[in-house]
């Protein structure tokens, strides 16, 4: 028998400790492989001869934004194909989400996602071997709903 998933739903919150941001509205999406934050400004800096990643989670206008440059010294260029089937090159970084008061890592694509309504995608890489989704579901983790799915 495979370990039990968690149930969660279409969307919930999550918190990013490493980034320092709490309570952000995730959306879990099945038809996406990898996850994804929204991020502006997102450029490369030489810092003593090592190239650096630098961006700013969220916008401005977003009630959890605090106006942090991150920098990054470990990270990937990935192509992803987007939701509107477009091969783009994508940074990609490793942090960790907690969810269902769990501590999970998780990779973590940068793209501009300020014209949607949740700063961040959960795709199936993620999901996978940890969770089944109920898309008629939602705000499990917020609302301290723990399900356990055996199969």
């Amino acid at each position: 028998m495979r370990a039990p998933r968690i149930l969660i739903g279409r969307e919930d919150k999550a918190d990013f400790p490493k980034l320092e941001l709490m309570d952000i509205e995730v959306k879990v999406d099945t038809g996406a492989f990898t996850s994804s934050f929204h991020c502006h400004k997102i450029s490369m800096i030489e810092e003593d001869g090592v190239e650096k990643l630098c961006c700013n989670f969220l916008d401005p206008e977003h009630e959890k934004y605090h106006n942090r440059k991150i920098t990054f010294d470990q990270f990937n260029l990935k192509k992803v194909r987007s939701s509107n089937g477009i091969l783009e090159e994508r940074f990609s970084i490793e942090t960790t989400i907690q969810i269902f008061d769990q501590l999970f890592p998780i990779e973590l694509t940068l793209t501009e996602r300020g014209s949607m309504k949740f700063p961040v995608l959960l795709g199936r890489k993620f999901l996978s071997k940890k969770f089944i989704v109920d898309s008629s579901m939602k705000d499990l983790s917020r609302r301290g709903i723990v399900k356990l799915i055996k199969h």
